[in-house]
Formats: C-alpha cells, sequence, structure tokens
C-alpha cells in the first residue's frame, strides 16, 4: 500500500531531500502513522528514522528549509529535534538494543530499519513510510500492525514478556493506548504485563505521572484504571485508590464498592471538564474512606471525616509521585475537602446563609466543586437521579442568585483591620480579630449586608461589647 497522498506536507519532501542529498534512507515511524491509519486528526509531532545519523539528517534538513530553524541535539540519546511550523519533528538513526535487568535504559548500537521495527513497543507503532524519492509513501509493516489496527489490538511486536521486562514502562503505555484507543490488550500481552508488574517499580514517579495524567485526560479513564488494577500495577502506583477495594458485611449490613464507585466519578466528570486537576480530585475524592471505615451496630457503616483525611492524603500522593505541591494541588485537596458539602445541601432545603458560607469556603473554585458533586451521583435509581440533579440545578441557581446580591466570593471584609485599628487607637491585636471575624459572620449569615456602613456600625458595636473606645 502506497500513502504518498498523505505525505504532501513541506516537512516529508524536505527530509526526502535531505536523505538523498546524504545518501540515506529515511522513514516516517510510529504515532504520526498510526494516527493517519486511523484518522486521528493533524499530528503536530513526527518521529524520523534514518538508516545512518539521525543528527545529521536533522541538521541538513534544517538547512534546506527557508525558516532555518535550530536543531536541538541530544547526544546521550542520539537524537535530534526541530520544530516547523507547528509541528515538531524528531530524528534518530535506526538502533537496536539490549537492557540489563535493574534499568529501563538500554544498551544501543546502530541498526537496520528491521533492528529499530523490532524494538517498538507495539505492533501499531512499528509501522513506517518511505520517504526516499524511489518508494515514497510506502508502507513497510513487518509485524501486520495495520491488521491490529484494524481489530483494535494492542499487540508487541516481540515477546512480551521481554518486551515489558526490558521497558515496565510500556506496560503503563499499553494500558494507556488502550484506554485512548478503546482497544484491547491482547491476552498474552495482559498476562506478561500482570507477571512483570512489580518491574513497574525501576520506573520514575515522573514517567509514571505522564502516562496516568494521559489515561486520565483520555474519554473514558476507567478502561486505563481498570486495566491498572487487573494487572496490579495499580497498588504499587496508587495503593490509596487498591484500598477502596471490595465490600464489607457485617450483621447484614454492607457498604458500597468505593473503588468503582469513584471509576464511575471519574467517567461522568470527563464528560463535563477538561480539566485535568479536577479529574484528579475526582479520583481522589474518595480516598480518606480506607482509613476512616468503621461499624456500629447502631448506625452500620460509617466514614466520618473521611473528607479531610482524604485531602491530607493527597499532599503526601502528590510528593510520592513527585507531582507539582503548589496551587495545583491545593487545587485537588479543597476539592477533597469540601466534596460532600454540596450533597449535604441539596438533600436539604437550601438556605442563604448555608450557599454563601459553600461560595465563601470555594470561592472560585464553586462551580469546579458542584461539577464535582453532580458526578458523584453514581445511583442506578432513575427517581433518586433526577431528584439528586434537580437538586443540584436548584443549588447552581442559589449561587447565582446569592453571588450577585451578596458578592461573598473571595469575600474581603467592608471594614478594614487598618480602619478598625483607626477607629479604637489600637495596635495590632486580638481585638481587631474578633470584630473582623463577627463581621464576617453576620454577612455570611445575612444578619447585615455586606455593605461597608452596616459593617461599620457592627464594627462599633462588637468595640463597645468588647469595651472598646472609639475615637471621636
Amino acid at each position: 500500500m502506497n500513502y504518498k497522498e498523505a505525505l504532501q506536507n513541506d516537512i516529508f519532501k524536505a527530509i526526502s531531500s535531505a536523505a538523498k542529498q546524504l545518501n540515506l534512507e529515511s522513514y516516517v515511524i510510529g504515532g504520526f502513522v498510526r494516527d493517519l491509519l486511523l484518522q486521528r486528526g493533524d499530528a503536530k509531532d513526527i518521529d524520523i528514522v534514518a538508516i545512518g545519523s539521525g543528527i545529521e539528517l536533522a541538521k541538513k534538513v534544517a538547512e534546506n528549509l527557508p525558516t532555518q530553524p535550530k536543531v536541538q541535539i541530544f547526544k546521550t540519546y542520539g537524537t535530534a529535534m526541530l520544530r516547523y511550523k507547528d509541528i515538531e519533528v524528531e530524528f534518530v538513526g535506526a538502533r537496536k538494543e539490549s537492557y540489563a535487568e535493574d534499568s529501563r535504559n538500554p544498551v544501543v548500537e546502530n541498526g537496520t530499519l528491521e533492528d529499530d521495527q523490532n524494538r517498538r513497543d507495539f505492533t501499531i507503532n512499528a509501522l513506517a513510510l518511505n520517504l526516499s524519492e524511489a518508494s515514497y509513501g510506502e508502507l513497510l509493516d513487518p509485524f501486520n500492525g495495520i491488521n491490529d489496527l484494524k481489530n483494535g489490538i494492542i499487540r508487541t511486536p516481540l515477546n512480551p514478556d521481554i518486551t515489558y521486562s526490558d521497558d515496565p514502562l510500556r506496560m503503563m503505555r499499553a494500558i494507556r493506548f488502550a484506554t485512548q484507543l478503546s482497544f484491547k490488550i491482547e491476552a498474552k500481552s495482559l498476562s506478561a504485563i500482570s507477571k512483570n508488574s512489580s518491574r513497574i517499580k525501576i520506573i520514575t514517579n515522573e514517567r509514571i505521572v505522564v502516562e496516568l495524567h494521559k489515561i486520565l485526560e483520555s474519554e473514558t479513564p476507567s478502561i486505563g484504571f481498570l486495566l491498572l488494577e487487573k494487572t496490579g500495577l495499580l497498588k504499587h502506583i496508587l495503593p490509596e485508590l487498591t484500598a477502596l477495594k471490595g465490600i464489607d458485611e457485617k450483621e447484614g449490613q454492607r457498604h458500597k464498592d468505593n473503588f468503582y464507585h469513584t471509576l464511575e466519578v471519574v467517567d461522568n466528570i470527563a464528560k463535563h471538564t477538561d480539566n485535568l486537576w479536577l479529574r484528579w480530585a475526582a479520583l481522589l475524592h474518595d480516598i480518606g474512606k480506607a482509613p476512616t471505615k468503621r461499624f456500629s451496630k447502631k448506625v452500620g457503616w460509617t466514614f466520618h471525616g473521611h473528607e479531610f483525611e482524604g485531602s491530607k492524603m493527597v499532599y503526601h500522593l502528590f510528593k510520592r509521585l513527585k507531582m507539582p505541591l503548589n496551587d495545583k494541588m491545593k487545587f485537588v485537596q479543597k476539592m477533597v475537602l469540601m466534596s460532600s458539602r454540596p450533597i449535604v445541601l441539596a438533600q436539604d432545603i437550601v438556605t442563604d446563609s448555608a450557599v454563601r458560607r459553600l461560595i465563601f469556603d470555594a470561592g472560585d473554585y464553586v462551580d469546579d466543586l458542584m461539577t464535582l458533586c453532580e458526578a458523584d451521583i453514581t445511583t442506578k435509581n432513575p427517581k433518586k437521579f433526577n431528584k439528586y440533579h434537580n437538586n443540584f440545578k436548584l443549588v447552581r441557581e442559589k449561587i447565582v442568585e446569592v453571588e450577585e446580591r451578596d458578592h461573598v466570593r473571595n469575600f474581603q471584609p467592608p471594614v478594614t483591620g487598618e480602619e478598625i485599628m483607626e477607629t479604637f487607637n489600637l495596635k495590632p491585636s486580638r481585638e481587631i480579630g474578633m470584630i473582623k471575624e463577627a463581621i464576617k459572620e453576620a454577612i455570611l449569615e445575612g444578619d447585615i449586608p455586606n455593605e461597608h456602613d452596616a459593617a461599620y456600625a457592627l464594627m462599633l458595636q462588637k468595640g463597645k461589647e468588647l469595651g472598646l473606645k472609639a475615637k471621636d
């Protein structure tokens, strides 16, 4: 088969011409070819294999292009990269690899195209298109990857046991591709992942997190997390999630399986937001349930304080996985901590003061919090499902109404600490905090409007109660 028509972009012509000048063979391989055959839109990353020096080919291509882009060279890996328009092109010389047991970094030697295709992780990523003038666009498919694409199969070119043992990150990649493409992992491959799952420990957390993010960003993240759990990888990566698995029964009372419930919540939220960190919050919203699970004859199973416990666990989990400990982590913590608040509101009569407190505590993230709580409705009872969603709709309407009137999102007290100090001729003291707290509470309770004059009058009253004398 020939795909000459698909290689009309200037960059391919430039590579073909540069390879001819250097008397090299060159091929486009991997993700570009796979996505082209799957008709998955325009690729922004292109991998080029040269039979010879990939670095020399990159330099020659850059020299020939009208924009003469800068070539980044990675000598350690024998690769080079350039950007042309909005496309990132990576060049590598064809190579064969061998691995030591305690490392995923291979010993690399120059090789043929066949060697290079052999070292690829999956048959669907070993497909190559020839860029030489005589065979331009010709498909090279030594492992019948095109059939695996048609049948939706993830399969390794060589023995999966060796493939995954050599580079255990490929186990994560297999599951990630299965999730992104809705493909099935071939039985031998799945069995080899289970067998080698403990070898994931030699992979850096940063590389693991890249794959976790791609799974979480996919249309149906549960596909990936079910496979991670089934193969035994999840207990090495996110034991906080596997701890949620299972249903306990005591005296005829059971609780739901919080692991499968969590995956439903993640799939639900994926339909409504692309925010990766909100998806993380959905994944972690119940992790505090395992350590807080208790049984009593009076009330049955309880998970008291699981939101607070879970928010503390978020920090340790992010730290362990070397994820950012910045505002992104704090956002996830906040979502986990507050994850039950709107649910309580939706079950009761929605009071203005409860909504004001919700807006005050959630700040700019109140909409994200509502999205999380709506995703948390996984009941299979249509009557209950509709009731909860209708109640949440009322809460959302109330949030808009209260916020428009009371402006408590990112609340700043109408009377400042400086004004209190000036009025009562005070130096910094606990009385200032007490007055500010009284004003805040009065506004949140709806006792006074969120306005300066009303807050000032209350300040004078509270000052008097504290035995403070206002300046004349």
